[in-house]
């Protein structure tokens, strides 16, 4: 790696070294790690790595990594663990949420290296695979087989399986599928101090605590992933969308809540306001009916006479919560047409918009009229537009707020507007992230939403898997001390109290 030559001779450096010592300490170490190729060190190979897909906030890491073996991650980790350096876990690095930030003075651990589907056994439905694996590979990997694995974020052709347990992704199909947290039996991963851990198991039960469901989800702060075990499923015989007009967005974020009301589950339900599918249309031509207010797509699938029996239910009912017009796919074409509309959602926004600001908060689906009002509101009162997307069938909401980053004051603006749409899901019963992580994005809304005794108990669990915090540090869970700082600033309705004194 041509580092340094005097930092190949220093012996490890205690904790409290200052930061020159501690870095060539880690180059000398990781040197005697990993071969030159896998350490990445000079400020033109690690700023690439400075952030994630929220490229709003960016810190150039000490250095990068990028083990290919699981011993290797285990060195690496005890290594920082005996220097005190903090370390990132990165997969594709698609997040949304600042969740593979680096820190700074800290390591980046990019689990690229790891893309090897393990084992495939159609008998069982299940897959092992390593954490860099894309989304979609193991779907592609499992059609021989009529098998496929059902979580499918927009961003599955990039997003790795190991990044969406990390962040508990979900997708277009989580309302009848499930999220990532009820596709995956077993992972492997390594604690900060290099110790392999398992939780839980291929076999319907495991022994000791059930912990599986904390580490998906955690943001990389409890484990460093290196191994998934994911169920896979049958593809099913048949599947047929509907799109389903409306020319009041009240009367579609109703009606979201009317099919499920009805004891319909759909494969699918997702909903679009008149400015995201006129984005969309004018990007990918879905064929999208871009003079309605609103569209939905619901999703039947399963046998052909159970798509037919649920599209003509779902037909019903929406006709009666006030669409105006529905058009059912008549072929998989067509049907996967309207899906790559939603999932083409975010580009074209970037097609319209120097810039987006990409919210997810999740509420109860009886209030999705109502914050889809209020983001109407919000419109005007900050001046910027805001187009939205998301998957109504659980109430994840995905407004993406438009802006100029250039514009110091639109950018500022954005952030307020945010900031706003969160509480407002936190008024109406709901939480200020579904699918895309806290990460650093949302830090102080977690202080609106969670009191101080149930923070601290977060970082419980956190000291129970990382007693140093050196694992993915200063993300998801807010201090006490901040939260404290963001009570004197806390954005009420998108004003912050005497908004005459400047702000620095």
């Amino acid at each position: 790696m041509n580092a340094p030559q005097d930092a190949q001779s220093l012996a490890p450096a205690a904790p409290d070294a200052s930061a020159e010592q501690r870095r060539a300490a880690l180059l000398a170490g990781l040197a005697r790690i990993l071969p030159d190729a896998a350490i990445l060190w000079k400020s033109e190979d690690t700023v690439p790595y400075e952030c994630d897909g929220l490229a709003a906030y960016r810190q150039v890491p000490d250095a990068v990594v990028l083990p290919d073996t699981e011993d290797q991650v285990c060195e690496v980790l005890r290594l920082c663990h005996t220097l005190g350096v903090p370390v990132v876990p990165r997969g594709s690095g698609t997040s949304l949420s600042g969740g593979a930030m680096p820190i700074a003075g800290g390591l980046v651990l990019s689990l690229a290296k790891f893309k090897r589907i393990v084992e495939l056994d159609p008998r069982s439905r299940t897959a092992v695979v390593q954490p860099g694996v894309r989304n979609l590979a193991i779907s592609e990997a499992a059609a021989p087989y009529n098998l496929y694995y059902a979580p499918d974020p927009s961003s599955q052709i990039a997003c790795s399986i190991g990044g969406n347990v990390s962040e508990n992704s979900g997708g277009v199909h989580c309302l009848k599928y499930g999220l990532t947290v009820h596709n995956v039996l077993r992972v492997r991963g390594v604690t900060m101090e290099g110790d392999v851990v398992v939780f839980g198991s291929e076999a319907p039960d495991a022994p000791g605590l059930d912990l599986l469901a904390a580490v998906i989800g955690s943001e990389g702060m409890l484990a460093v992933v290196t191994e998934v075990t994911v169920r896979l499923i049958p593809k099913p015989q048949l599947a047929q969308v509907i799109m389903a007009s409306f020319d009041d967005v009240e009367k579609g974020g109703n009606a979201v809540a009317d099919v499920i009301a009805a004891g319909i589950i759909p494969a699918g339900l997702e909903m679009m306001d008149r400015p995201a599918t006129a984005a969309v249309e004018e990007f990918v031509h879905a064929g999208y009916d871009v003079e309605a207010a609103a569209i939905l797509l619901c999703e039947s699938d399963g046998t052909p006479e159970e798509v037919a029996e649920e599209i003509e239910r779902m037909s019903e009912v929406l006709r009666a919560s006030g669409a105006t017009r529905i058009t059912v796919s008549q072929s998989e074409a067509e049907r996967l047409r309207f899906w790559s509309g939603r999932k083409n959602a975010f580009p074209a926004a970037g097609r319209i918009s120097p810039d987006y600001y990409c919210m997810d908060g999740t509420i109860p689906r009886k209030h999705i009229g109502t914050l889809l009002k209020r983001i109407e509101q919000m419109e005007l009162k900050y001046g910027l537009r805001c187009i939205n997307v998301f998957h109504a069938g659980d109430g994840n909401m995905h407004p993406l707020i438009l802006f100029n980053g250039e514009d110091q004051d639109e950018w500022h603006r954005a952030e307020l507007f945010g900031a706003d749409i969160l509480e407002s899901c936190v008024e109406l019963g709901g939480t200020v992230t579904g699918e895309h992580g806290v990460g650093v994005e949302k830090l102080n809304s977690m202080c609106v939403q969670f009191s101080p005794s149930e923070r601290e108990a977060f970082f419980g669990v956190k000291a129970a898997f990382d007693p140093a915090r050196l694992l993915n540090p200063d993300k998801a869970i807010p201090t006490l001390a901040r939260c404290a700082e963001y009570g004197k600033m806390h954005v009420r309705r998108g004003l912050l109290p005497h908004p005459d004194l400047p702000r620095f």
